[in-house]
This record gives structure tokens, C-alpha cells and sequence, in this order.
């Protein structure tokens, strides 16, 4: 007897008894079978093929995984149900209990031999059921479908914009500060080097006061003629004994030291470079060739160049163990620098020196003796 009815013909072919298709008829294809007697809509059925689900939301037969949900299979039409394990009709494979399989037009309770109905087994010459669809298939293509309309993620911000509100302001302060200080000091070194005008001329002090003496400017180095000579700084020094015996040092050139310390130093201290060609060259301006000071600022010039040179002879201890330095004396020596070898030019080569007097040294001239 048929698990699915008493009328066996039904299912074998309608033209032919014993089931048999007419071979003058051609078969028709209506898909899989369904049982009759079955309520239209009484059971699960796949999701049209035109509509794909929503981005984010769980594809109908894919909400369990691992294929034991129960399914929603439409009442049996004898009343009887397989789904225990009894055997399939015509001698079919069993159907497994619980298991559940999606084919092309619905959802059935599947067996373990692909998910094939057996009532839905075509027949002699009848077209061949729809393959199955794989769950993992539909699922993995609406994942595909919605991460393509929701595009890639963003790229990270850096730099300023990934900074917070508060720390953007605040850099954006910053920099128009370094800009106001920028535009500034420009300005500044421009009319210290500019011709003199109005603005020069009333506010002169302001200008030298932020120049001098970190940035000063000068056209030595592109003037017409520019220095074509040497001059170094020397002195020498009266020393009174721990016996008191006086007694004159030789001369200590301090331009040579300088040098000394410059001639492969990458990074060379501004002490170094201008300090003694700095307090030499302000003597020079404010005194005439007899060493007479041509205004308030002479004596200003005598100071600076004194305490200088004491640093620099404690530096190289010309007192000695016990010793006092009670004066000092302070000479140049210029020498021409000689022309290339192609040049014409005849210049002297002997040294000339400017000696100056001597000064007694006080206290404000030791180091940290000034006030």
C-alpha cells in the first residue's frame, strides 16, 4: 500500500496504468509534487528569488545552522507522518527525524542522501526536480549583497583632525602665535637693515633692542671691499707672587684659542665664534686711533673687553698657585691676508699691532665680581 494514498496510479502517470508516461504525450512539468489535500500556505516557504533580504537581518532557513530545527512541512495528507524513520515510498532511503533540507521551491523535511523528497521523486520521463540550495550559498551571497551597498569603512583620521575640539583650538592658537612672532621679527630685521626712515628714526631703540645681539645684521661679507685681514686678539698680564714678587706673563693669543676650539667642532658655541671679536670690534667703534674714548659709551667698551679677557686668563690660570693678576694689557695684531697666487697685487705681510694700555683690574672685572 502507498504511504501517500490509496489511488498508487496517481502517482505512476496519469495516461498510463500501472504508471507507466505515455511516450506520445510529453511529460508535464509542474515542479515538485505536492501532496494533496495540503492547505495553500499551511507550511514555510522559501523567500522569492527577486527579493533579497534586508541588510543586516537573518535569511528565512538559515537560523539554524547546524539543520535540527523542525520543520514547518505541511500536514501529511493520510494523516500518517514519516518523520520517525519509516521507511520512504517505493522503497526510498528513510527520512531522517528532526533534519531539515531547502530545495529549489520549498522548504521539506530532508533525508540524509542530499534533501531529496521522495514524493517529489519525478516519475519515468517526467523533468527532473530542481537542485537543492545550499543555506550556507544564500546566506554568504546577502552577506556579499550588503557589504557592497555599505561600502568600506572610513580611514582613520590623523594628524591635527584627529585631535579632539579642544586640542584643535588650542593647536590652531599656537601656530597663529608663531605666525604673529614670524611676521614680527621680519619686520624688525628688515628696517634694521633698511636705509634710514621715519620709522627708524622713532622707534630706532625698540629695533636694536630685538635685534642686538643675537641678530645682527650686517653687509661685511657683500660689501665692495670686503675684509681681507686677520686680527688677532692677544694679552698679557702683571702678576703679583704669593711672595709678592711682580712679574709680566707673555702674550696669550686669544684669537688662536678660539680658533683652536672652533676648527672641527660641527656645532660651535656663539661664545666661541663672537664674544672676543664682538668686544674688540665695540672698543674699536668707540675709541680713536690713540685709544681715546669718543663718547659714554668708551668707557662701557673698557669694561666689557677687561672682563673678558679675565675669564679667559683664568681659563688658561696666568696667575698661578697664590698669584694675583693687579693689571693687564691688551694688543691686536693685524695681518693682511695674502692674495691667490693668479692675482697681481702687492701687499705687505708684516703684522701691525695696537697696543693699549694698561688697566688695573678690580673686582667688578674677576669672575662674578660685577654687579
Amino acid at each position: 500500500m502507498d504511504a501517500y494514498g490509496t489511488d498508487s496510479d496517481a502517482r505512476r502517470g496519469p495516461d498510463r496504468p500501472g504508471g507507466a508516461p505515455d511516450p506520445d504525450k510529453a511529460p508535464e512539468a509542474d515542479g515538485p509534487y505536492e501532496p494533496e489535500g495540503s492547505p495553500e500556505g499551511d507550511g514555510p516557504s522559501e523567500p522569492d528569488d527577486a527579493s533579497e533580504p534586508a541588510c543586516g537581518s537573518e535569511p528565512e532557513g538559515a537560523r539554524e545552522s547546524d539543520g535540527s530545527r523542525e520543520a514547518d512541512a505541511a500536514p501529511d495528507p493520510d494523516g500518517t507522518s514519516d518523520r520517525d524513520g519509516s521507511p520512504a515510498p517505493d522503497g526510498g532511503p528513510k527520512r531522517i527525524a528532526g533534519s531539515e533540507r531547502i530545495t529549489g521551491s520549498r522548504r521539506i523535511a530532508g533525508s540524509d542522501t542530499g534533501g531529496v523528497d521522495p514524493g517529489a521523486w519525478p516519475s519515468a520521463g517526467s523533468p527532473a526536480a530542481p537542485a537543492p540550495v545550499s543555506t550556507s550559498t544564500s546566506t554568504s551571497t546577502s552577506t556579499s549583497v550588503c557589504a557592497s551597498v555599505s561600502g568600506p569603512d572610513p580611514e582613520p583620521r590623523t594628524g591635527v583632525a584627529a585631535l579632539s575640539p579642544r586640542y584643535q583650538i588650542g593647536a590652531a592658537l599656537a601656530l597663529a602665535v608663531v605666525a604673529v612672532v614670524a611676521c614680527v621679527h621680519v619686520g624688525m630685521v628688515f628696517l634694521h637693515v633698511a636705509p634710514a626712515n621715519t620709522l627708524t628714526k622713532a622707534h630706532g631703540k625698540a629695533i636694536d633692542d630685538w635685534i642686538y645681539p643675537e641678530f645682527e645684521q650686517n653687509w661685511k661679507l657683500f660689501a665692495p671691499n670686503p675684509l681681507q685681514q686677520d686680527i688677532a686678539v692677544q694679552v698679557r698680564a702683571e702678576v703679583q707672587a704669593k711672595n709678592g714678587e711682580l712679574r709680566t706673563t707673555g702674550w696669550y693669543d686669544l684669537s688662536a684659542e678660539d680658533g683652536r676650539a672652533i676648527d672641527g667642532n660641527l656645532l660651535p658655541s656663539h661664545t666661541q665664534q663672537n664674544e672676543l671679536r664682538r668686544a674688540w670690534d665695540f672698543f674699536v667703534a668707540t675709541h680713536d686711533s690713540t685709544n681715546r674714548s669718543t663718547g659714554l659709551r668708551g668707557t662701557l667698551s673698557e669694561s666689557y673687553l677687561r672682563r673678558v679677557v679675565m675669564l679667559r686668563l683664568d681659563r688658561d690660570d696666568a696667575s698661578g698657585k697664590g698669584g694675583v693678576i693687579e693689571q693687564v694689557q691688551v694688543r691686536s695684531r693685524t695681518t693682511n691676508v695674502p692674495p691667490p697666487k693668479w692675482s697681481t697685487e702687492k701687499i705687505s705681510d708684516k703684522p701691525m699691532d695696537r697696543v693699549l694700555p694698561w688697566w688695573p683690574v678690580t673686582a667688578a672685572d674677576t669672575d662674578g665680581g660685577a654687579e
